[in-house]
């Protein structure tokens, strides 16, 4: 099976597209408006982009007719933004905060969740996440979808400050991962969390490879 995306319809009922991309990262993003209000909203186009200086962006898909997104325009207008770790034991609160809500509705009320202050950003992170970035804004780029009533923003920032609970990192300084179970994006309406992990190093690798690979920060 094969076709042209945008040229010819898919020969599935379902398109396979996300259901490639997988397990994608959440990027469940908090934010502050200019008026105060605050805003949590989960996303499936998350990742990181860099190490040194740590960067991430998320994407926000938009209908021509529809405002645009709460956390992007927060982030525009306030210059931060944080991600919050998704969990599996959180996906309910991560379902509910991705509700379509007005944007003078807070979905850390909504969802249950409680605040925690920031250090830098301007927004609260979610206490009940393992970890958290506080991000600073740094732009937007604006791509045309399939059609002329769709776009995507995509926004990047900078992260400034990493939060991790003492109680998921392991005697040697590293994450837990399994412990922490974080919950990734499948197609269709599934989702999956990480619950194992195996490692895997590229022979004959240079040290200096090795050790960016590993994430080594002495």
């Amino acid at each position: 099976m094969h076709y042209a995306p945008g040229k010819e319809p898919c020969p599935l009922p379902f398109s396979p597209f996300k259901a490639c991309t997988v397990p994608r990262p959440i990027g469940w993003i908090s934010t502050t408006s200019r008026q105060g209000i605050d805003n949590l909203a989960p996303y499936s186009q998350w990742q990181n982009l860099n190490f040194d200086p740590p960067m991430v962006m998320f994407a926000a898909n938009h209908r021509r007719g529809a405002r645009r997104k709460d956390s992007v325009v927060n982030a525009e207008e306030t210059g931060w933004f944080v991600w919050n770790m998704a969990t599996y034991d959180l996906r309910e609160a991560v379902s509910i905060s991705g509700m379509d809500t007005p944007p003078e509705e807070d979905e850390f009320v909504s969802a249950g969740l409680t605040k925690a202050a920031s250090i830098d950003a301007k927004a609260p992170r979610v206490a009940e996440s393992p970890a958290q970035f506080e991000c600073r804004y740094l732009s937007t780029h604006r791509l045309s979808g399939g059609n002329q009533d769709t776009w995507v923003d995509i926004v990047y920032g900078e992260v400034v400050r990493i939060h991790v609970q003492d109680d998921v990192i392991s005697a040697e300084g590293k994450l837990m991962v399994p412990k922490i179970k974080p919950l990734a994006r499948m197609g269709y309406y599934d989702y999956t969390a990480i619950e194992s992990t195996f490692e895997m190093r590229i022979p004959g690798a240079p040290s200096s490879l090795a050790s960016g690979m590993e994430g080594r920060s002495s």
